[in-house]
């Protein structure tokens, strides 16, 4: 398995806006306006497109949901803990940890990974996770970090909590996606053509953007922090599913497989995304995405091995 040429596109667009950065051709002003774009827009288009043409399963594979968001839940908790208790953040910034820490490089790493693995036989639990994983991820992080420096009465706080909920391009995509599938609504023609583009700029953009973050905060920011959420997500993430999937619940092969290399994967971009729309951890969340995929090259290898497909 060439893990490298599976990787290597991530790294080209990140080290083209690092590059664009350096030379000047792009500014901070430009990185900041491309993350806004894909936070705003196309991160929220691929999320209606994802939720309104996915497929349903004849029944719901509860092991299978168990075993990867239950490790999710795990390591995005022990990493907001470690970011408040060891390195003293904000629980703002503690939730950008977790959020690093248990969201996965899915479209550009893992789906071209686990189809080289398992092939058609993977396809259906994998399609099946990617089609909730980034709505879920993304707007528990959103709420996560709307909430956290809410202050003053409980009546407030809701009201500021049920504003974000209806006003959010990610909870309003999540919710325009589900009852667009609700209603058997699928985009079509023009408007199907105009979401289509938008979904696909979304993971390009984004790692274009990264890689001018990269450039205006630098590699070597918040090692131990990084290290942290890179060990999380790279090794007790994959692990924790491991121990649900193969060993505590009933959960078929391939779709364990798929469940801990899914999990496997480095961390996503959109930890950086979120970071850089509230401006908070954006040094931590770049650098942990730079550093985790350029490891995972060597752990996912050892994850194959352990699955017995390497």
């Amino acid at each position: 398995m060439d893990l490298v040429a599976v990787i290597l596109p991530t790294f080209g667009l990140i080290g083209l806006g690092y590059l664009a950065g350096r030379l000047k051709l792009l500014g901070d002003r430009a990185g900041d306006g491309l993350s806004d774009y894909v936070f705003l827009i196309a991160v929220p288009s691929l999320i209606f497109r994802t939720l309104s043409t996915g497929s349903s399963p004849a029944e719901n594979p509860w092991g299978y949901w168990t075993a990867y968001f239950g490790g999710a839940a795990v390591v995005w908790g022990v990493a907001m803990l470690l970011a408040v208790k060891s390195f003293g953040r904000s629980r703002q910034e503690a939730a950008i940890h977790g959020f690093s820490s248990a969201q996965s490089n899915t479209v550009l790493v893992g789906v071209p990974l686990i189809l080289k693995v398992y092939g058609d036989a993977g396809a259906v639990p994998l399609f099946l996770l990617l089609a909730i994983h980034l709505p879920i991820m993304m707007s528990a992080a959103a709420l996560l970090i709307e909430s956290a420096d809410a202050e003053g009465a409980p009546l407030a706080i809701a009201r500021r909590l049920a504003t974000t909920l209806v006003t959010h391009p990610i909870i309003l995509s999540l919710a325009a996606g589900v009852l667009a599938k609700s209603f058997d609504y699928a985009p079509s023609g023009g408007v199907k053509s105009v979401v289509d583009q938008l979904a696909a700029t979304a993971g390009p953009c984004a790692l274009i953007a990264m890689g001018l973050a990269l450039k205006k905060f630098g590699f070597g920011n918040d090692l131990k922090a990084v290290a942290g959420i890179v060990t999380l997500k790279l090794i007790v993430h994959p692990f924790l599913v491991w121990v649900l999937a193969f060993h505590l619940l009933d959960v078929p092969p391939v779709w364990a497989g798929v469940a801990l290399l899914f999990a496997a994967m480095p961390c996503g971009v959109n930890g950086y995304l979120i970071a850089s729309r509230y401006k908070v951890g954006e040094a931590t969340s770049s650098t942990a995405v730079a550093v985790s995929t350029a490891l995972s090259v060597v752990t996912v290898s050892i994850w194959l091995v352990v699955l017995g497909v390497a």
